[in-house]
Order: C-alpha cells, then sequence, then structure tokens
C-alpha cells in the first residue's frame, strides 16, 4: 500500500465535512430600546447622554480614592478569581480547537512469542516438541480522525469561544462592581467621619451650655429639671457618636480587604478626616441602548445564550452517523536489525462509520433538553436587560432627588450660619445671651451634620449611576 492513499479517507472527509447542523446564532432577542431614546428618569439639568467617562472615580477629585481603586483592581481577591476563570475558559476553547485535528502518536513495541507445537520460519529459538519463539520489533506512527461530518467539533468550538467571551465580561462585572463597592466604602468612611467631628462638636457646645445651666441653677435662675435636660442632651450625643466611630472602622476594614490587605492596613492612611467627594455638575450617562450593548453583565448573559444555541448544534450532531479514520505507519520485523530497513515498512489505513440510528430517542431527548436550556438562557437574558435598565433609572432618579436635598439643606445651613453669627454679634455687643448664642451654634452644627449626610448620599447616587450603567469599563 503506497503511503499517500492514506490521505484520501481525509481528503473525503474534509470534503463530506461541509454541513453543520442545529440553528445558527442570529444574535440577542431585541429588547425595547431604540436607539437615541433618553432614560426616563434623567435629569436634564445633572445629566447628559454623553458618552460616559472611561475611569469615572477621577471625575470625583479625590487621590486617595484613584489609589485605593487602582490598587483593588490589581490586587482584588475576587479579581484574581475572575482572571483564572478567563484563563479556564481560554484553555477549553484552545482544547475544543485542537478537538478538530488528528491525533498522532508514535510506538515502540517489541514483543516475544513462544507458539507451542509451531515451526516458524525466520529469527528465533525452537524449544522441545516442536515449540518455536517469534521475537518482533516494530517503530511507528499511528494517527486518527473523527471527520467532523456534520459540524458537531464546530459547534463546539462555538461554544467555547462564546463562554470565554462571556468569562471576559464576567471579569470586567467584577471590576466595575468592586469600583463601585470601593468608592462607597470610601465616601461611608469619610462621611462617618464628618460626622464624629461635628459630634464632638456638639458634644464640646453642650457642655458649656451645661456649665451655664448649672451657674443659672446656682444663681436660683435655672432649675434642676433644666440640668437634668442640659445632661441628658450631652448623654444623648455622645450616644450617638459610639455607633459612628464603630461604622467608621467597619469600613476601614472594608477598604482593606477590597484592596486584598488584612483589616486595619489602611487605618493610618486613612485616619484623618476628609471632605466627601461631590460629584461633577453635569453626569454624562449615554442611553438605554448604550448600556444594553456594553454594561458586562448583559454581556456576559448574551454570551452564554450564544454557548447554549450552539450547543443545540453538538446534539444534533450526535444523531448522524460519525465517520473516523485510524491510520498506521511502521517499520520492524523479526530482527532488530530490520527497524532500519526503510524500504519495508507496514501502511495500515481504516476508516470507520458508526452511526447509533437506535436510540430509543435518547439523541432527541438530548436534543430537547439542548433547546430548553437555550430558552432558558434566552430569559434570563431578558430578564438580566430589564434589571439592568431598572438599576440605571431607579439609580437615576435617586440622583436627581438627592441634588434638590443638598441644594435645599445647603440654604439652610447657610441660613442658621447667618443667624450664629448674628447671635454671637449681639452676645458680643452685650444684647444676647450665651446661651442664645451657644443655641444657634448648635443650630449650624445640625444643620451642618444634615449636609454632610446629604453630600455623602448625594456622591453615593452618583456612584450607583456607574454601577448601573456599566458603561465605562473597558
Amino acid at each position: 500500500m503506497r503511503p499517500y492513499l492514506l490521505l484520501l479517507p481525509i481528503l473525503t472527509g474534509s470534503l463530506l465535512a461541509g454541513c453543520t447542523v442545529g440553528p445558527d446564532y442570529a444574535g440577542p432577542p431585541k429588547v425595547s430600546a431604540d436607539p437615541g431614546r433618553a432614560f426616563a428618569r434623567a435629569d436634564a439639568e445633572g445629566t447628559t447622554n454623553a458618552p460616559p467617562v472611561a475611569q469615572w472615580w477621577t471625575t470625583l477629585g479625590d487621590a486617595a480614592l484613584d489609589a485605593l481603586i487602582t490598587r483593588a483592581l490589581a490586587d482584588n481577591t475576587d479579581v484574581k478569581a475572575g482572571e483564572a476563570k478567563l484563563q479556564q475558559a481560554r484553555a477549553a476553547l484552545g482544547e475544543q480547537r485542537a478537538n478538530q485535528a488528528p491525533k498522532l502518536n508514535s510506538t515502540a513495541m517489541y514483543a516475544h512469542a513462544r507458539i507451542p507445537g509451531a515451526s516458524l520460519g525466520g529469527s528465533g529459538d525452537s524449544g522441545e516438541g516442536g515449540d518455536s519463539a517469534l521475537n518482533l520489533y516494530n517503530l511507528g506512527f499511528d494517527a486518527s480522525w473523527e471527520i467532523d461530518l456534520f459540524g458537531g467539533q464546530r459547534r463546539a468550538v462555538q461554544a467555547a469561544r462564546a463562554s470565554m467571551e462571556g468569562a471576559e465580561a464576567s471579569l470586567a462585572d467584577v471590576q466595575v462592581s468592586l469600583s463601585a463597592n470601593v468608592a462607597q466604602s470610601y465616601l461611608n468612611l469619610r462621611d462617618r467621619q464628618q460626622r464624629i467631628v461635628l459630634g464632638e462638636q456638639s458634644v464640646a457646645m453642650q457642655e458649656d451650655m451645661l456649665a451655664l445651666t448649672r451657674q443659672r441653677f446656682g444663681a436660683g435662675t435655672a432649675t434642676a429639671a433644666d440640668v437634668a435636660q442640659a445632661e441628658s442632651q450631652v448623654a444623648a450625643t455622645r450616644a450617638r457618636i459610639a455607633p459612628l466611630a464603630a461604622e467608621r472602622d467597619a469600613y476601614l476594614n472594608a477598604l482593606a480587604v477590597l484592596t486584598g490587605q488584612e483589616p486595619g492596613a489602611l487605618d493610618a492612611q486613612l485616619a484623618a478626616p476628609a471632605e466627601i467627594p461631590l460629584p461633577p455638575a453635569s453626569v454624562p450617562v449615554g442611553d438605554p441602548a448604550s448600556l444594553i450593548a456594553h454594561r458586562p453583565d448583559i454581556r456576559a448573559a448574551e454570551r452564554t445564550l450564544a454557548a447554549d444555541t450552539a450547543k443545540i448544534g453538538q446534539a444534533e450532531a450526535a444523531r448522524f452517523p460519525r465517520l473516523s479514520f485510524m491510520g498506521l505507519i511502521g517499520i520492524g520485523g523479526t530482527k532488530i536489525g530490520d527497524l532500519g530497513n526503510l524500504d519495508d515498512f507496514v501502511a495500515l489505513g481504516a476508516p470507520q462509520l458508526s452511526w447509533s440510528f437506535l436510540d430509543f430517542g435518547r439523541n432527541k431527548a438530548k436534543v430537547g433538553q439542548a433547546e430548553a436550556v437555550r430558552d432558558e438562557a434566552e430569559a434570563r437574558y431578558r430578564g438580566t436587560v430589564l434589571t439592568a435598565l431598572r438599576d440605571a433609572e431607579d439609580s437615576l432618579a435617586r440622583f436627581r432627588e438627592s441634588r434638590i436635598a443638598v441644594a435645599s439643606l445647603a440654604r439652610v445651613r447657610d441660613k442658621a450660619a447667618l443667624s450664629a453669627q448674628l447671635a454671637q454679634d449681639r452676645y458680643a455687643a452685650g444684647t444676647a445671651t450665651k446661651v442664645a448664642a451657644i443655641s444657634a451654634r448648635n443650630d449650624l452644627n445640625r444643620a451642618e451634620q444634615d449636609l454632610v449626610s446629604a453630600r455623602a448620599t448625594l456622591t453615593a447616587d452618583y456612584v450607583a449611576i456607574q454601577k448601573a450603567l456599566g458603561l465605562a469599563w473597558h
């Protein structure tokens, strides 16, 4: 047999392997989000439909926050796990691609056979009673290849590629969520620190008020009830500071873990209170169509749908005949010296056709299962899109109302500051009591605490918009 004849089954199979069964993926189902349509809850004054900034956290202008997010994206354990999962998906795609190629093995064999009652010519030893011993030496190669007649392997590659792209999108989703979680924890930390400082100032003013009340009680111009009330106010304010301190420490721990460090590692770096960063005056948010095209969890759901669609073709291909080919080329003989005789070789080609046409509906049931899995993935994709649109609309609505609240509370704080200054001026001029001046400063302190909380909420809502959109991650 001539060696090139071994290529005939391969060429024949290549010509036959042009059919790919199963549905071709035509893209995800359309969910109502017409191009150019703006978000329903967007604030015309505070948002625009321009594309979002790539690294949105830099728009807050806080170097400490920038450093925390940069470190988190590099060292967070969830990111590391997502990167490892992506490597697994890439390796799985490589394996499926390799499965399309022939498998080639090299072999080296020595065999010694003793055959009773037989006399064989050639090299060997003759034993008693006519027994013969035979030595066999062989070096060779064998190859096997299942020809992809109906595209089952091609569908497997498509499914593996879609799964890999889904893993990429899932990693991006982890990074989007991580950056938002770091920002939220940082804002909560700065909020608690500011409120602790203001709370301690309030305690100091109330202690001054308590001292004055005690003096008035000693002079007979205040009652014991007035003293008890002042003492109660001091104790209540101190009690409100304690849980704020516990929450401050919890957010420090959260930031350390999010950045891949042990709790307490950031205490010295972030111990000093700092101002709460505010979002830009105008926030670019894109539009719903851009959200659907770019948000990572939507991309992951779409890639899952594509992979499950390809798997229907894999199941369909199993219902049809399978053509495989085995080839063998070797040299050798009964003497070790025969291994060097290149003209004396063995060649074998063996095509095999198999078809489990009578499987009592097993493969048909597998196709039905694959179709049902695809239908589930399509429903989950639709649900993911609708949830994403709702997240975006909810966060835009909260951001719009938070802007209104901050503006209102800023006016309240300004009026309280003016009242405190006027009360201090009247006290300095001797036309108002020190109690009135302290009371006005305490009102200003409460207004500042309310404004701090509102600013933290506003920036947190801005972060929630970025997380909901998911447009900025590349």
